[in-house]
């Protein structure tokens, strides 16, 4: 559903990549077990980056950026697998329209408000909308010995540019006038539960991280000699 690449920030910045895949929903122990392969302990190496995600949902690859919350992520993971089949497809579809994208905040409020957008998946363009709020919503009353003379394709476009929906991956999309609630507003909102970021134990953790270091520094390269050269005698 979601992976993350959490990568240490600091062996980064001095020529390494220390990183590896966090699938998400995850656990305290899990994120701790990660950050001790990647040697963030929290004392020497603090920060993280994520540089790459993992996702079967369309479009939320370029919605999430590099500085998340491991928390929010874990989050959202959470509300994604929550969801049914059919969620997800309204979920994808809602992200691709564009509306509350901006951030992770956004996209659990999007999350916990699929119940604001009709998706139909089958209804690929105006004639089929045209056809479909007709036959199926009644949108128009038409007699029988009159059906074969409908535009349904322009009565399509005027729905759909009346209520203003979106085509989308072979779907349509569309606002339906419920009111779209902020329920996620900053991580004071942040249930408990899925509070998962925390560096490894430091009393079982130093021993071991001394003497990875002690082998970074072993296996580092020899610095070249810059010292300035001597002048030759004349």
């Amino acid at each position: 559903m979601l992976e993350a690449f959490v990568t240490n920030l600091g062996r980064y910045n001095e020529g390494y990549l220390d990183g590896e895949f966090l699938k998400l929903p995850a656990t305290t122990r899990e994120v701790q077990a990660l950050l001790k392969r990647i040697h963030v302990d929290g004392v020497r190496y603090e920060e993280i980056f994520i540089t790459d995600y993992e996702t079967d949902i369309s479009g939320l690859y370029d919605c999430l950026g590099e500085h998340e919350s491991i928390d929010e992520l874990n989050y959202l993971a959470s509300l994604l697998e929550d969801m049914q089949k059919w969620e997800q497809e309204k979920f994808a579809a809602a992200l691709e329209r564009g509306e509350h994208t901006g951030s992770v905040k956004d996209l659990i409020n999007l999350a916990q408000n699929l119940d604001c957008f009709e998706h139909y998946p089958d209804i690929s363009d105006v004639e089929d909308l045209g056809r479909y709020y007709i036959a199926e919503m009644c949108t128009l009353s038409v007699p029988p010995h009159l059906e074969n003379y409908i535009d349904y394709e322009a009565y399509g476009r005027d729905m759909h540019l009346d209520e203003n929906g979106s085509f989308i991956n072979g779907g349509y999309i569309v606002r339906n006038g419920d009111s779209f609630a902020e329920y996620y507003n900053n991580r004071d909102d942040l249930p408990e539960e899925y509070c998962i970021f925390a560096y490894p134990e430091p009393e079982k953790f130093i021993p071991k991280l001394l003497a990875s270091y002690r082998q970074m520094i072993s296996e580092a390269p020899a610095i070249p000699d810059r010292s300035r050269p001597e002048k030759e005698e004349r």
